[in-house]
């Protein structure tokens, strides 16, 4: 860890620091603003008391927070009422524009955290310290991140000799070329030939920049989306602005990469987002609230896995940092952030850092402390830890790393030109390495949670039976991961009844041993069966054998269930197909429109008890009457009316259904 002196250049007034304002700021806050100049900017955060006070919409309808494929991860892991919490919320724009009113210059936003980072001069940060939506004040963290292990060792194009000795025609279907050492180590090759290149899994790696995306290994690879959260654009190359993309080039091939007889990376077949979030400037500091950007904007687009290659500890001079003894899982921001992602399904894979063994303490850099977080070491070609690979214990005594991937002389893509290749060593490279294999067993078993895929890797690991503090559980074996022996489960009851307008179904299971979770299907008469939802294997909290999943997206007539029940080893089969039969409807019922908020478009559904004439419109929020949207004989049951608000403005509106004697509005919001 580097040492530094805090140089005094100035002795600040007392009074500009009132105690009432101290009391927001945290002690590193202080010290920061005592020994900088009156206008010097300084990088901070600011947390503030609450989110929006009306949550319950985003609660009820959570697509309007977050994508569904995040929503269909976060199933894995959570119960179907709970997909979205208020820490999924927005950030309150008020609160924001408030503080760039008081000359806050806003650089991130963290709906997690409920936060924004930017920049603020010693006075400033005392007025926004006095607000009463402002909780605390605090120092965005600052690291420097060494590259010394990562430089070229050797610059490698078109050696026919090293592509012929790496033929592995007949025993392989591919040709990896140079790049066969690094993923047969893990035995991945074996995976390929069944079938599995991460396909339907989307990766998003986090690092410098990446400056060759011209790279021949890059032209068959699939980017969903990319960012520069360093610079606030999306081109994550070299565009004359802050940070080098050399290193995130290096790491992206040997994840994503396809070039036959070249480099063959362990998830080619993965869809990608690419984030830059380090500024490699030398004297520019990397900033911990770029990563949280990074990782929260990857949720929105349903990651399943992150990589990042990049792990922070030592401090720039003059900028608090972390140090070893904050390795503890719970102190570094971005490591709570990490812990925060695996609790909604995201497989969250880090470097471990290169700063060796040292005997007294660990050598780990945050996020690579966090109890979910797959914390990945070095080894080399034959087996053996690289020394330059971190080391543990967490200081709360945790074995890290947990497992190791080939680091050392690994054949990487090169930012020189299209077709340049070399080696490169540090844990940069085994990170992506492993966490390509994730996307591997996802691809098998796409229902596996992030703390079951660390489960199975650590099983089947090199040294399972005795892990350690310098290489964990060892290093894994992709092939033997994926075809872990399941114990099957046992159907015993399924059925499924109608009340409050709801179907709620019920099952139980004889056994919960490697049960990863039910896929719920339903269909009406003369349609196939869908997904609707998916229930995971722990269980109600009275026994780990009975479970529920309530269905209340309903139309009239006859509902038929199954289930597919998804065993350890991908293997699958579907239970017995039942049927629900809507009851006669004794009353008329206006359910709420859903989703709600909106954006163009809304379902409507209402029950009728008898044939009846009935009138449903919609009227704005001063009662005039703007389109009817059923006006005649209904017959009994549940119907549904989808609404287009396309030619409509963002507001408050209100659907009003009239029959015999009844007559209920609701209140339904457009949001553009």
């Amino acid at each position: 860890m580097k040492s530094f002196f805090v140089i005094f250049i100035g002795i600040l007034s007392f009074s500009c620091f009132a105690q009432s304002n101290l009391t927001k700021t945290t002690p590193v806050l202080n010290d920061l603003m005592y020994s900088s100049p009156e206008n010097e900017e300084l990088l901070v955060w600011v947390f503030f008391t609450d989110k929006d006070e009306d949550i319950s919409y985003y609660l009820a309808n959570p697509q309007t927070v977050v994508s569904e494929k995040s929503l269909k991860r976060r199933r894995k892991v959570l119960s179907e009422d709970r997909l979205i919490n208020e820490r999924d919320l927005p950030v309150r724009e008020e609160y924001i524009e408030e503080l760039e009113k008081r000359g806050f210059k806003v650089k991130q936003k963290s709906k997690w955290f409920n936060a924004v980072s930017g920049y603020a001069t010693t006075s400033e940060i005392s007025s926004i310290s006095q607000s009463l939506f402002v909780k605390k004040l605090d120092v965005v963290r600052r690291f420097k991140k060494d590259y010394s292990l990562e430089a070229e060792e050797n610059e490698i194009s078109n050696y026919p000799q090293l592509k012929s000795t790496y033929k592995r025609s007949g025993i392989n279907s591919l040709d990896y070329g140079t790049s066969f050492t690094q993923v047969n180590q893990i035995n991945v090759p074996a995976v390929h030939d069944l079938g599995y290149t991460g396909q339907g899994v989307i990766i998003c790696s986090m690092d410098a920049g990446f400056n060759n995306l011209a790279h021949e290994v890059f032209d068959s690879l699939n980017i969903i989306a990319t960012w520069d959260f360093v610079n606030g654009d999306p081109n994550v190359g070299d565009e004359g602005d802050m940070g080098s993309g050399s290193h995130g080039t290096a790491t992206l091939s040997t994840i994503g990469g396809f070039k036959e007889g070249q480099l063959i990376g362990t998830a080619f077949g993965s869809d990608y987002l690419l984030a830059k979030t380090e500024n490699t400037d030398s004297e520019t500091p990397v900033e911990e609230d770029n990563w949280i950007a990074a990782l929260e904007w990857a949720d929105n687009f349903g990651v399943d896995v992150t990589t990042t290659s990049l792990s922070y500890l030592d401090m720039d001079p003059g900028f608090p940092g972390y140090t070893w003894e904050d390795m503890d899982g719970n102190t570094a921001l971005i490591t709570i952030a990490a812990d925060l992602a695996v609790g909604l399904g995201i497989v969250v894979v880090n470097s471990a850092s290169n700063s060796g063994n040292n005997p007294t303490h660990n050598t780990l850099g945050a996020p690579a402390d966090g109890d979910s977080v797959i914390t990945v070491g070095a080894v080399n070609s034959s087996g053996q830890r690289a020394s330059f690979s971190s080391v543990g214990p967490t200081v709360d005594g945790r074995i890290k790393p947990d497992l190791m991937a080939m680091g050392s002389s690994v054949f990487v893509a090169r930012s020189t030109s299209p077709t340049s290749y070399g080696l490169s060593s540090g844990t940069s490279f085994s990170c992506p390495i492993l966490a390509g294999a994730v996307a591997l067993i996802l691809s098998a078993h796409p229902d596996l949670t992030p703390i079951e895929i660390l489960d199975i890797l650590r099983q089947t690991a090199s040294q399972s039976d005795n892990p350690d503090n310098l290489m964990g559980w060892g290093i894994i074996n992709t092939f033997d991961a994926i075809n872990l022996i399941p114990v099957p489960v046992e159907l015993t009851s399924f059925n499924g009844s109608f009340s409050n307008g709801v179907i709620i179904l019920n099952w139980t299971t004889s056994t919960e041993s490697n049960n990863y979770g039910f896929e719920v299907q339903k269909r009406y008469e003369n349609t196939a069966f869908e997904r609707i939802g998916f229930v995971d294997g722990t269980g109600s909290t009275s026994s780990r054998k009975h479970y529920s999943y309530t269905d209340d997206n309903l139309l009239a007539g006859k509902v038929y269930y199954r289930m597919k029940q998804i065993d350890f080893n991908g293997d699958f089969e579907y239970s017995n197909e039942i049927m629900v039969e809507l009851p006669e409807l004794n009353n008329y019922q206006l359910y709420q429109n859903y989703p709600n908020p909106f954006n163009p478009t809304t379902s409507i559904k209402y029950s009728v008890s008898q044939q009846s004439k009935i009138k449903i419109a919609l009227y704005d929020i001063i009662g005039n009457e703007l389109e009817i949207l059923f006006d005649g004989i209904q017959q009994a049951g549940i119907h549904q009316i989808d609404l287009n608000a396309v030619n409509l403005s963002s507001g408050v509106y209100f659907v009003s259904m009239t029959a015999l004697n009844f007559k209920k509005s609701i209140k339904i919001s457009l949001l553009k």
